[in-house]
């Protein structure tokens, strides 16, 4: 008795939205974004120099936290934006964005001594913005829909067309009829008088001379 073999099926690859996309690709540089400064306080000295009152050589102060902040807020607001916003608007915000932040992220790498920490970081953060530069540029484009007012004209020129020509199924019926004596008759009722007329041993007035053709014709 032969074993079973388990069936395999293919997975269902379900089709992502560009919203979801860029959404997601917005997310995801926003956490290397934080992960870097975060893994940054490691580094010796940096600690020192927060608790000393100065970041990057910039003294701690009210505006540049606020300067801060606001840099950070971008990526934070293109994970909605890129949900929220309509398709032509949301493409474009996406391609300014994501290409000025390519050279700003580019900057945190200048004048650092751990090359490979900080290049590794500004790299995949480069490449991310590449995605988003990419997904929003491709963005699908859909043909113009035709209006009512044009669907309603197709529609009227395709049934004059269909007035002009007659249907071909469509033929005329012919009736069969019989002329004797200036007067028409239908076939059959002529045939059954004239039955009828030999059975009393009279001849028909309507076949006066059973030899004489009829005159037959068709009548649409």
């Amino acid at each position: 008795m032969g074993t079973r073999q388990p069936t395999t099926t293919a997975l269902e690859e379900q089709r992502i939205s560009v919203r979801a996309k860029l959404a997601a690709a917005w997310t995801s540089f926003m956490f290397l974004y934080v992960y870097v400064d975060i893994l940054a306080f490691f580094k010796p000295g940096v600690i020192d120099d927060i608790e000393a009152g100065v970041v990057w050589e910039f003294d701690i102060s009210q505006t540049l936290l606020t300067v801060f902040l606001a840099l950070m807020a971008i990526p934070i607001l293109m994970v909605v934006l890129s949900m929220t916003l309509p398709a032509r608007a949301n493409r474009t915000t996406n391609l300014i964005v994501a290409s000025v932040q390519v050279p700003f992220a580019a900057f945190n790498a200048v004048g650092e001594s751990w090359t490979y920490f900080y290049g590794l970081g500004v790299a995949l953060e480069v490449i991310v913005l590449a995605l988003i530069l990419r997904y929003a540029w491709t963005w699908p484009r859909i043909a113009p829909s035709v209006t009512s007012q044009e669907h309603e004209t197709v529609r009227a020129r395709q049934w004059g067309r269909t007035r002009e020509q007659p249907t071909a199924s469509w033929r005329p019926t012919p009736v069969r009829v019989t002329r004797a004596r200036g007067d028409l008759v239908h076939g059959h009722e002529a045939r059954a008088a004239h039955r009828a007329a030999r059975r009393r041993g009279v001849r028909s007035h309507v076949d006066a001379d059973a030899d004489a053709p009829a005159v037959d014709r068709l009548v649409a």
